[in-house]
């Protein structure tokens, strides 16, 4: 059930504090009020991705009763969304930098706009793990210990589930974007990555590139069926 739009300027209830990013922001989470998790949705792990914090944010405060089995993490990089960088404030690419067996120390890059060539450089931390922000993350996963999660990106237009999960093949049919096992480039030190290393299945789900109005438009019902529990899965 969601609540009158006039209701949906604040959040029904208030986060928790999960960690604290490397200029002291306060990393987020919203939690049901049993405790018990099934599902992780996090999003603005890149911040020139802030589309997947708005509409996670709108689904969000748009429900009329309390998270049930669901936590949400609207902004995990909330340093680089304030400043508009991918990476955070230290330059590190958050989704490069977490403890895997595939990490790498190299540089990566990143495209200006899509069109373009990668060449935009950022760090993978001085170390697998090194930055706050994974740190906490990495952290709140092994506290929750959900079923699974859903890592919002933007713009690839796509549900990536190398298992193709039945709940990958539903968030497909809601929002007509398609299963794929892969995004066709390496992503060492991933999020990812390091959930496949521990056997969490983990969504990850692509927005296209469209405004914020019309992302809202297409993919708000469906983000709140999940939110709500109200999806099969839960």
């Amino acid at each position: 059930m969601l609540r009158s739009r006039a209701a949906c300027g604040q959040f029904l209830s208030e986060p928790e504090v999960y960690g604290k990013s490397f200029l002291n922001q306060r990393l987020e989470i919203w939690l049901p009020p049993s405790g018990k998790v099934r599902t992780l949705v996090f999003a603005g792990i890149h911040g020139e991705e802030p589309e997947t914090s708005v509409v996670l944010s709108r689904s969000l405060r748009a429900l009329a009763d309390p998270l049930e089995r669901c936590a949400v993490v609207v902004a995990a990089n909330p340093d680089g969304l304030i400043r508009g960088t991918r990476g955070n404030a230290r330059g590190v690419d958050l989704n490069r930098n977490f403890p895997t067996q595939d990490w790498q120390p190299d540089s990566v890059t990143h495209r200006w706009v899509t069109e373009e060539p990668s060449e935009v450089l950022l760090s993978t931390g001085g170390s697998p793990g090194s930055e706050p922000e994974t740190q906490a993350l990495v952290a709140l996963v092994a506290k929750l210990d959900p079923a699974r999660v859903i890592a919002m990106h933007a713009p690839l237009a796509c549900m990536d589930d190398p298992e193709e999960s039945s709940e990958a093949c539903w968030l497909s049919e809601q929002t007509q974007l398609p299963v794929v096992s892969g995004v066709g480039y390496p992503t060492p030190g991933s999020f990812g990555t390091w959930c496949a290393e521990r056997q969490l299945p983990v969504i990850t789900y692509e927005f296209p590139r469209k405004s914020v109005e019309q992302l809202v438009l297409d993919y708000f019902p469906a983000l709140t069926q999940v939110l709500s529990g109200s999806w099969p899965f839960d």
